[in-house]
């Protein structure tokens, strides 16, 4: 009795084991592909992947700022109150 037991509690637990890996796989893989199409390079609104409704619009690629190009009208590094903490120090 108790081996039938310990045959079923086994078979539960591969059961179970073996269709978490597989929806993980197919998760993951699926979170990959999809992944490695949006770092495609689009063609200005031409390409099946659209990054941006602008793009689509304008059918130009995005222009993106450089990381030291200063973002908006003020640059929130470099503001006054930070400033005068800074001077403090």
């Amino acid at each position: 009795m108790s081996d039938d037991v310990l045959q079923i509690a086994i078979g539960a637990l591969q059961g179970v084991a073996s269709s978490t890996v597989f929806v993980l796989v197919l998760f993951i893989g699926f979170c990959v592909i999809v992944g490695f199409t949006k770092t495609k390079k689009t063609a200005g609104g031409a390409a099946r992947v659209v990054k941006s409704l602008d793009e689509r619009l304008t059918h130009q690629p995005m222009a993106y700022l450089s990381p030291s190009a200063p973002h908006g009208p003020a640059d929130q590094l470099r503001a006054p109150e930070l400033v005068e903490a800074a001077a403090r120090k």
